[in-house]
């Protein structure tokens, strides 16, 4: 009922408007709720939203969209999911749901976190689980005692946190990191989070799209400009190595304009040989868009009700910007 009345709304949308696709994008699929992060998306809910998708649009790879639109041949209701990052659980909760659904997705990896590395943000957030005691004396970064009594309590440090530590350098990071470690006395942090080297071969076997996401995940705008280009050229051809077939796709880490990136990332990765690349500016992908900062929108609401109902508000607030310009 769910797909039938989104796919009614979404051609209704559709026929009024020139073609466009809704690009979607995920991080993790969790194999069960997580107290501190409830609003992450589990199996059980990604399975629920992959089924009403695959009712409701046509499934598409990011690089066929971007191909599809250049060529005016994008078919009605086109979306695409992706992924960012590389973490275990795509392959192991996310593609068998893909699979049982016939849904092909695009998977950015960031590749100096394979086999056993960990993203900045889940130390912080580890470091804070992993936490003895019921509060701590985060004086040093600002944040005074705080509780860490619930696991509510311990998402609040962490979402005060995380800012501190995004925008710094690739070193300045580590530094951060094992400071909040000796605060918290948070030790043996999780060494399985990212994917192996086999599971990015495996994604790519089960006909899957692997995409470059850069080395080791920075913020583009914070690095010179040579460093910022190598970290896109080698993630892109370690990821080439591994697979043995082009990597045509890229995604901005954090990926705001003008925020994270700009104009110079946009044309490295033009240089580079890239087909497309998606930022993470809310939006619907049109011929008009450029193929090189593809607008992403992912819901935020929980119920799969909710979640559809704001897709299509986007869908169909994108047709009628394009009717009034």
């Amino acid at each position: 009922m769910l797909g039938r009345t989104a796919g009614w709304l979404r051609g209704a949308a559709d026929q009024v408007s020139a073609p466009r696709a809704s690009i979607l994008i995920f991080h993790r699929v969790l194999p069960a709720p997580d107290p501190m992060f409830p609003d992450l998306v589990d199996a059980a809910r990604f399975d629920a939203l992959v089924r009403a998708l695959a009712a409701s649009f046509t499934i598409l790879p990011l690089g066929e969209v971007a191909a599809r639109l250049a060529d005016g041949s994008l078919p009605a209701g086109a979306l695409s999911i992706t992924f960012d990052d590389g973490y275990a659980d795509n392959a192991e909760i996310a593609l068998p749901v893909l699979r049982r659904h016939g849904a092909k997705a695009t998977f950015f990896v960031s590749t100096g976190f394979l086999d056993g590395g960990r993203m900045f943000n889940d130390s912080v957030i580890e470091c804070v689980r992993a936490a003895r005691g019921d509060a701590a004396d985060l004086g040093e970064f600002g944040l005074g005692r705080r509780s860490l009594l619930t696991p509510a309590d311990r998402r609040r440090v962490v979402d005060d946190l995380l800012p501190q530590v995004k925008y710094l350098g690739l070193a300045e990071r580590e530094a951060f990191i094992a400071r909040l470690a000796a605060a918290l006395s948070s030790d043996r942090l999780p060494d399985d989070l990212m994917m192996r080297s086999p599971q990015v071969v495996e994604l790519h076997r089960a006909g899957m799209e692997i995409g470059g996401h850069t080395v080791r995940h920075p913020i583009l705008r914070v690095l010179p400009d040579e460093e910022a280009e190598a970290e896109i050229a080698d993630g892109r051809a370690r990821l080439q190595e591994l697979i043995d077939a082009p990597v045509e796709v890229f995604a901005y880490p954090n990926g705001r304009p003008l925020q994270d990136y700009d104009s110079r990332h946009v044309g490295m990765v033009r240089r580079l040989g890239f087909r497309a690349a998606v930022s993470t500016a809310a939006g619907t992908a049109t011929a008009a868009s450029d193929a090189f900062q593809l607008p992403r929108f992912t819901p935020w609401d929980q119920g799969a009700w909710r979640w559809m109902a704001r897709l299509l508000r986007m869908r169909i607030a994108g047709a009628r910007a394009v009717e009034a310009a």
